[in-house]
């Protein structure tokens, strides 16, 4: 098993249709023969010997499976088989058959990398082609000048095919060589980029944080409560400049690679609530809010959003309430069926305890209603 894999290993589906088409050639034209009988003339040439012994001729084509491993011996076989042929049988047609097996055998040979190798396979197919004539029942051995300036046209041929398949592959490899330069270029680059901006970050959070540490100590020695609320305001003014600096820098630090936005706040609702097809309604004094509060404030309403009926009859029903100290959002609508309802009421309800609010959800067949206070510092 091991030889028999041994000898067919390298062999490609086109050497195999190569080879079918020789031998086929061969075959038609030894069938043409084997009923004659011994000594019928043909084309004025007496037939020397027939019968299946014949076949013998299709040997030289079947060798060309292995003209991957050496053209050469592969010539030398088919010549040898060649030879054989003509002392058996004498006076038989072969140029059929034979003529195409060496044109094929010399384009293969043009086809070979190893020039030296190359110039020795052709001059070897020029002997095949000799071997196929010289006693051939067609064509006499006139006709060889022809036969070898034809099969010298197809090695030049095949060498020109060759160059050309070897100028694709090393463009392709110098292509892949150069795309990689380039891949580390850009990741120099961007490696370098990093490191900068990240030394700006660090600078920018050193600077930042002495300066609250500043306003934070004046404050603590203040006992004027104007002084010390002004220097509240500034603090939290300054805290929300070095989050906005912050995200700046981190997002020239991430690159592309994450799309980096403002923290969502309450001014973003409109945009949420529009994809469920409904619009925020607001009463009371609108003012300013913290930060965290705003944003505790959107994320709870798109928790609730998630496992709302955004076609539901009635639709969804956002409403936001500025009342003294507190922020109310209430949000009403049909609950989506399958949803998971406990698990976003224990998500909204978290974010309103993180600001040190409350949550209150009342479930009436099939609808929700959430009521959600956050204490505001005036």
């Amino acid at each position: 098993m091991d030889a028999t894999r041994a000898l067919f290993r390298g062999i490609r589906p086109v050497d195999v249709a190569i080879t079918a088409v020789l031998t086929f050639f061969g075959v038609l034209l030894m069938n043409m023969q084997v009923g004659m009988e011994v000594g019928k003339p043909v084309d004025g040439v007496t037939i020397d010997s027939n019968g299946v012994w014949l076949y013998l001729f299709l040997g030289a084509p079947l060798a060309v499976l292995w003209w991957r491993r050496s053209v050469i011996a592969v010539v030398l076989v088919a010549t040898a088989v060649m030879l054989l042929h003509t002392l058996l049988f004498g006076h038989v047609v072969r140029c059929g058959a034979g003529l195409p097996l060496v044109f094929v055998l010399s384009f293969l040979a043009g086809y070979q990398e190893d020039r030296s190798k190359s110039w020795w396979a052709l001059a070897t197919v020029q002997l095949l082609g000799f071997s196929v004539l010289i006693r051939d029942a067609a064509v006499g051995i006139e006709i060889l000048p022809v036969v070898a300036v034809m099969s010298a046209g197809g090695w030049w041929v095949a060498s020109l095919a060759r160059r050309r398949s070897t100028l694709g592959r090393e463009l392709r490899v110098r292509n892949e060589e150069l795309r990689a330069l380039r891949d580390q270029r850009a990741l120099l680059d961007v490696t370098g980029d990093r490191a900068r901006v990240s030394g700006e970050l660090d600078s920018l959070l050193d600077r930042r944080l002495r300066q609250l540490s500043t306003l934070a100590e004046a404050g603590s020695r203040t006992a004027d409560p104007v002084a010390a609320q002004a220097l509240l305001t500034r603090i939290e003014d300054e805290g929300r400049r070095t989050l906005e600096e912050m995200r700046d820098v981190v997002g020239r630090l991430r690159g592309g690679e994450v799309a980096l936005s403002p923290a969502p706040s309450v001014a973003h609702l409109d945009a949420l609530l529009a994809q469920h097809g409904t619009r925020l309604v607001v009463t009371g004094d609108p003012r300013a809010l913290p930060a965290s509060v705003e944003l505790s404030a959107y994320r709870l309403v798109e928790h609730l959003l998630a496992v709302l009926d955004q076609d539901g009859d009635p639709p969804v029903d956002v409403r936001m309430a500025f009342e003294g100290g507190a922020l109310e959002v209430t949000v009403t609508g049909r609950v989506t069926h399958g949803a998971n309802v406990r698990d976003a009421i224990a998500r909204a309800r978290e974010r309103a305890r993180l600001q040190e609010g409350t949550l209150q959800v009342k479930l009436t067949r099939g609808r929700a209603r959430a009521v959600a206070h956050f204490p505001v510092v005036v």
